[in-house]
């Protein structure tokens, strides 16, 4: 999964070689932690965090797909 998001991501920042995607798994639950430039904070939260809300929508169906559930947070660099 963390393969999915990286990818999403790579084509919405303007800096694609910041970017990281730690993924943690735990009793059906992953975890995906995203690292982007500060300057593409902004373009991955969108306006009123719409694009966040909306990658988070797309990356639930390859979890329910596997049975399981995604969490992604954004951490600051």
């Amino acid at each position: 999964m963390k393969e999915i998001l990286t990818h999403i991501l790579s084509k919405i920042v303007d800096n694609p070689k910041d970017l990281l995607v730690n993924e943690e798994e735990d009793q059906g639950i992953v975890n995906l932690t995203i690292k982007v430039n500060p300057v593409d904070m902004g373009k991955v939260i969108g306006k009123e965090g719409k694009v966040i809300k909306a990658i988070r929508n797309v990356m639930r169906i390859p979890g329910v797909l596997r049975g399981k559930k995604i969490y992604i947070t954004l951490a600051e660099a």
